[in-house]
């Protein structure tokens, strides 16, 4: 099965290399991603994995909470983009944009 987990509590010092090797114990890895500030390249504390498991909440329940450069991250299924909700300040109900006028 292929999942995608979102890796929260992330140490400052924790690189897509370091994401990869941790997961790669749990099943075949296709990409690991930490997440970074645009302005600071900066790393923002949360990345992303993409693997092939078996069992994805052996998975979860297997890492979640594990140290990695001395931090507990936290693991959990990752949302897609479009099932979440909207954003503080997009959704602009019926108003379209333009403060209620239409164009």
């Amino acid at each position: 099965m292929y999942v995608k987990l979102f890796v929260g509590n992330l140490a400052w010092s924790v690189d897509d290399a370091t994401l990869e090797s941790f997961f790669q114990a749990y099943g075949d890895v296709r990409s690991a991603r930490v997440i970074n500030d645009r302005e600071t390249g900066r790393s923002r504390g949360f990345g992303f994995v993409e693997m092939e498991v078996a069992d994805v909440a052996k998975v979860i329940s297997q890492t979640n909470g594990q140290p990695i450069n001395g931090r507990e991250i936290r693991v959990n299924e990752a949302e897609d983009k479009g099932s979440r909700g909207p954003r503080s300040g997009g959704d602009r109900g019926d108003r379209g944009g333009f403060g209620g006028r239409r164009y």
